[in-house]
């Protein structure tokens, strides 16, 4: 077979659906594994209902190092020989697809639920007891002294649901099962069916601390489709807020990874800071989480020259009083010792299960949309990437420190030295029958959202990506061979969402 060319599409730049090749499922896999060949990775892939009763299944493909994505799509009916042999890290979107669309991927590895727990949940056309790789939910290891230990679904405190299956001999772990789904809201039928402006408080409820990461990449790709410009102004108002964001998360995590340890002074302290960029959050859209400030077209609310100084003036407080803080959890050995060696994820995995974020950079994977496919503001105003190398808990403390450090000073910068122009422009209609990308680089890692138009220039498909979808493997990936107690440090050094991945 000579694998077609990918259609070259890029992050926020909208093409006609008909311009994706279309190739015969036996090939699909093949053409993914072409694409990636040259360093690319699997970006995302989902199914696309045709009239038909067939469904479209939509692959695409990022290179990072050349900026560029590019997509290929196959035609399929209830059943298809699964992609996951030719293209590992599609094992979890076939799952997915399995229980969005009711597509069986014959010859899965590992069919187990995604979001949906019983086995009654699957499509009837799946047949069960003759399903090709139909997998238990959880793994069983049996011995002598093997035990096994339940958490959840229900947690102490006010935390989301999520159910832990741990296999274990005496202490230390041999398997970790993440049952999740128990936050299933129907995220992306919302985004296809209500109205543009309850879409986007849908969008913006996602997952509740990566507000205006979601909320722009959704807006990303709405203004793709409808060839919506934004104002340099406006721009830089979102790459703020984005930072801000960032800075109040990663201060928060290392807070509560120091407590976690029982170092209670880098806890407290990173607590307050935490507040103290959610307050600039505050100051700039009137809550503490960013709704209501990013919308298609740009932003809703201007940053005046009074709020650009008062915002530049507390980070540049913030950037003298937390290295302090910083230099006694990184240099106190109590604290080092509890978190080297901890949940370690390897550059090896991360690249062959296409992890993302602070999990891929701290395995020395540079791998940042804001650098690799940049958008907005930071297509002016690059920020470094920041990598360690390796890949534990220490290393995830890290990157968040180095972050919080670069995000700081683009704050200062961008509030200093705000361009001209309009905060918001008008957005205009989508185009009918394309297909846009839009990639955010929230604080976990990427966020995607692909977004297909319909022939009236409505939103036919709305896929949607949280970072956590890609990231809850790698969290039991790192539990595998260490210690049982271990796991509420290693699982707050991933702080990944449950809404996120369950949509």
């Amino acid at each position: 077979m000579t694998t077609p060319l990918l259609a070259r599409l890029g992050n926020r730049r909208a093409v006609p659906l008909e311009a994706l090749p279309l190739v015969p499922i036996e090939h699909l896999g093949d053409a993914l594994s072409a694409g990636m060949a040259g360093g690319g990775r699997l970006l995302t892939l989902f199914g696309l209902p045709e009239m038909d009763d067939t469904l479209r299944l939509i692959g695409i493909i990022a290179d990072d190092s050349r900026g560029r994505l590019g997509a290929v799509s196959s035609l399929v009916g209830q059943r298809y020989p699964s992609i996951t042999p030719h293209c590992p890290s599609a094992a979890l979107f076939e799952r997915e697809i399995a229980e969005q669309c009711g597509a069986c991927p014959e010859g899965h590895p590992s069919l187990k639920p995604l979001r949906r727990h019983a086995p009654d949940h699957a499509p009837s056309s799946w047949n069960l007891s003759e399903r090709t790789g139909a997998a238990p939910p959880f793994t069983r290891i049996t011995g002598d002294e093997v035990h096994e230990v339940a958490v959840g679904p229900v947690h102490a405190g006010i935390i989301e649901p999520g159910h832990f299956r741990f296999q274990a001999h005496g202490e230390e772990v041999l398997a970790l099962d993440i049952l999740l789904g128990y936050q299933h809201r129907g995220v992306e039928r919302l985004l296809e069916r209500e109205s543009a402006h309850d879409a986007m408080q849908v969008a913006e409820s996602i997952a509740g601390d990566s507000v205006i990461a979601h909320a722009s990449a959704h807006c990303g790709a709405l203004e793709a489709l409808a060839r919506s410009r934004k104002s340099p102004r406006a721009q830089s108002i979102r790459g703020i807020a984005l930072e801000l964001e960032r800075l109040a998360n990663h201060l928060g995590d290392l807070g509560a990874m120091a407590g976690d340890v029982a170092y209670a002074p880098a806890a407290a302290f990173f607590g307050r800071t935490r507040g103290e960029c959610l307050n600039l959050l505050m100051t700039i859209s009137g809550n503490r989480y960013g709704r209501g400030l990013v919308r298609p077209g740009g932003v809703s609310f201007d940053i005046t020259p009074a709020m650009a100084a008062e915002i530049a003036g507390r980070v540049e407080r913030l950037e003298q009083e937390v290295p302090p803080a910083a230099r006694m959890l990184f240099g106190e050995s109590s604290v080092q010792s509890r978190f080297e060696g901890v949940g370690p994820v390897t550059r090896a995995s991360v690249l062959a299960q296409g992890f993302v974020g602070v999990v891929a950079r701290s395995a020395e994977v540079a791998r940042d949309v804001r650098h690799d496919h940049p958008y907005g503001i930071f297509r002016f105003a690059q920020i470094p990437v920041a990598t360690a190398w390796a890949g534990d808990v220490s290393a995830r403390a890290m990157v968040r420190w180095l972050e919080i450090q670069r995000s700081m000073a683009f704050v200062i910068e961008q509030a200093r030295s705000l361009p001209n122009g309009a905060p918001r422009a008008s957005h205009g209609v989508l185009r009918p029958n394309e297909i846009a990308v839009a990639l955010e680089e929230g604080w976990r890692g990427e966020v995607v959202h692909v977004v297909v138009s319909d022939a009236n220039g409505g939103v036919r498909r709305h896929k949607v990506q949280d970072p956590s979808f890609r990231l809850w493997p790698a969290l039991s990936l790192a539990m595998a061979g260490g210690q049982i107690s271990d796991f509420p440090l290693c699982n707050k050094s991933f702080n990944l969402s449950y809404a996120g991945h369950d949509l």
